[in-house]
């Protein structure tokens, strides 16, 4: 899907101005992603190529969760170069190359190892910026704000009953969950090998559009159920997750491996709820079917 206003001449204009007030072009500005909801440019300088995104109104939040990245963790996000919250605009460094690629190459998934803990690290390490997110638009995702979530999004997707029967576990899931007592923290909701970089040995993590505030380990379900577990020839159940999940848990303690088998699943609410673009609903329904089934 494309949005005409991402090719508007006059836009453009304005978004050029904006870019060369903070670098120095030196060659021809390309525009390789226009979705209805974003786009990226790509900006050749004489120190390398920048990238400038603009977001529609629906996620310009990710600007205020990149401001607060750069400054607390700027080892996970590149450099930024500018940014206007009230647009939905970043300019930011180039980041390097996709892990997907990475990973296709070296035929191991082992940088996960170490990318699983540095996110986990970044979510705790922003503790104290949730109430700042939610105000700036990021998603609320909590616990407490699910199972009516849910309720609603199963009738508006029409959903075979069994879905709507489904409440009640939701509300159990959730329940259970919160016990464990554990902060509810930003959360990437859609964190695979395209939105993670690897750039001088680092490992970044880019594409904060789809963030929310929820429970931490909601992000597993995407990061392991939907991506590690499928391995490098994407064949499903055909990798041990342990270890990975394993990684990402020791920065929060011991003795939280049944809140992970708990969140794992309910992240599929999360991702349903968060996810959905509507006239879409087929991804929603392949989330609810995870959710429900454990499979697509």
């Amino acid at each position: 899907m494309e949005d005409g206003r991402w090719r508007d001449p006059e836009w453009l204009d304005q978004v050029l101005a904006w870019i060369d007030a903070r670098v120095a072009r030196s060659g021809a500005v390309e525009q390789p992603h226009v979705r209805a909801w974003a786009t990226v440019l790509r900006v050749p300088t004489v120190d390398g190529d920048v990238w400038f995104k603009a977001n529609d109104a629906s996620l310009r939040h990710e600007v205020a969760v990149v401001e607060r990245i750069s400054a607390r963790r700027p080892d996970v996000v590149p450099p930024l170069i500018g940014s206007d919250v009230a647009n939905g605009w970043l300019l930011m460094a180039d980041a390097g190359e996709t892990l997907r690629s990475v990973t296709e190459r070296e035929r191991s998934l082992d940088r996960w190892l170490d990318v699983l803990p540095r996110y986990a690290s970044v979510q705790r390490d922003l503790a104290g910026e949730v109430g700042a997110l939610l105000a700036a638009g990021v998603p609320d995702m909590r616990l407490a704000t699910l199972p009516a979530a849910y309720t609603k999004l199963v009738d508006e997707v029409g959903a075979e009953p069994r879905f709507r029967d489904a409440v009640p576990v939701v509300e159990a899931l959730c329940a259970e969950l919160d016990g464990y007592g554990l902060p509810e923290l930003l959360q990437h909701d859609d964190l695979h090998d395209g939105q993670v970089f690897v750039q001088d040995g680092r490992h970044l993590v880019l594409d904060w559009g789809d963030a929310c505030v929820s429970h931490p380990f909601f992000t597993l379900a995407v990061t392991v159920q939907g991506g590690l577990a499928w391995g490098l020839d994407d064949v499903e159940n055909s990798v041990d997750t342990t270890p990975f999940v394993a990684a990402y848990l020791e920065v929060f303690g011991t003795g939280l491996e049944r809140a992970a088998e708990i969140a794992m699943r309910l992240g599929w609410v999360c991702r349903a709820i968060n996810g959905r673009i509507p006239g879409d609903d087929v991804p929603t329904m392949t989330r609810l079917r995870m959710f429900l089934d454990g499979h697509p």
